[in-house]
C-alpha cells in the first residue's frame, strides 16, 4: 500500500513536470518569435555623380641601336626634345616625372624547315624611358596628348597612352555618401515599420557595402572587390548601407 502510494505521489510529479516544460517550452517559442517578428533589415543607398579633378598622362619614348651608348645617346636627345615641346605648352616641369630606363636586348631567331632554331643573333638594344605628366589643369593635359602627333611628325618615336582621370577629395565624398545611405536605410525601414501599423526603434547593427566607381552612363559592371574608374572624366559613385532596426 505504502509502494502503491510512492508510485502515485512520483506520477502525479512527473505529471506536473511535464506540463511545466511544456508551457515553458511554448512561452519560449512565442518568445522566439516574438523577438524575430522585431527587427526590419533593410539597404540603403547613395549614389552621387562627379567630375574628376586630377589627371595623369603617360607617354614611352624608345631608341634602338646596336651599341647602348648609342641608344641611350638617342634617348636623351628624344627626352630633351619631349620636355622642350611640353614647355612649349606650358606645362610646368614639377608636373612632369620621367622613369628609370628600361634596356632590353634584342635577337633574332633563324628556323630550319622542321620549326627547330638553328641561331640566334643579336639585334641591337631596345630602350624605353616614361614620361608621366600629373595635373589639375584637365583641359592642357587633354590637349597636349591629343596632339602629341607633332613629336612623331619630327621623328620622335613616343607611343602616347591614354589619360587617367582621379579625384583628390574621394575620402570626403566617401563620408558624405556614408552618411546619405545610412540615412535612406532609415527612412525605408521607417516606411516599412509604419505599413506593418508599428514604431520605428532603434537601430540594432549596421555594415557598409563596396565603394563602386564608375563611368558616367557607363555600362560598366559591378565588382564584389569595388569597381575603380579611371578611364572617365565624369564618374558616378554608389554605396549601400545594411541595416537592421528594431521595431515597436
Amino acid at each position: 500500500m505504502q509502494i502503491n502510494r510512492n508510485l502515485i505521489a512520483a506520477s502525479a510529479i512527473a505529471a506536473v513536470a511535464l506540463v511545466v516544460s511544456v508551457f515553458l517550452l511554448a512561452g519560449g517559442m512565442k518568445g522566439f518569435r516574438s523577438r524575430s517578428a522585431k527587427t526590419i533589415a533593410v539597404t540603403g543607398k547613395a549614389e552621387r555623380t562627379f567630375t574628376s579633378d586630377l589627371i595623369v598622362w603617360t607617354a614611352t619614348i624608345n631608341s634602338e641601336s646596336l651599341t647602348l651608348s648609342t641608344a641611350y645617346s638617342e634617348l636623351k636627345e628624344r627626352q630633351k626634345a619631349v620636355a622642350d615641346y611640353l614647355k612649349s605648352k606650358q606645362i610646368p616641369a614639377e608636373a612632369i616625372t620621367y622613369s628609370s630606363v628600361d634596356i632590353t636586348k634584342q635577337h633574332d631567331s633563324f628556323y630550319d624547315s622542321e620549326g627547330s632554331r638553328v641561331v640566334s643573333t643579336f639585334r641591337g638594344y631596345l630602350l624605353k624611358q616614361t614620361v608621366t605628366i600629373s595635373s589639375k589643369d584637365i583641359h592642357s593635359i587633354e590637349a597636349v596628348s591629343r596632339q602629341i602627333s607633332e613629336l612623331i611628325n619630327q621623328g620622335i618615336e613616343i607611343e602616347s597612352g591614354a589619360p587617367r582621370y582621379y579625384y583628390t577629395k574621394l575620402n570626403e565624398l566617401k563620408i558624405q555618401m556614408l552618411k546619405e545611405a545610412a540615412e535612406d536605410a532609415r527612412n525605408r525601414a521607417k516606411v516599412v515599420a509604419e505599413g506593418g501599423d508599428s514604431q520605428l526603434g532603434s537601430l540594432e547593427r549596421s555594415s557598409m557595402g563596396v565603394f563602386q566607381i564608375v563611368g558616367e552612363n557607363s555600362d560598366e559592371d559591378f565588382s564584389w572587390g569595388g569597381s575603380f574608374n579611371t578611364s572617365s572624366k565624369v564618374k558616378t559613385a554608389s554605396i549601400t548601407v545594411s541595416s537592421t532596426y528594431a521595431i515597436k
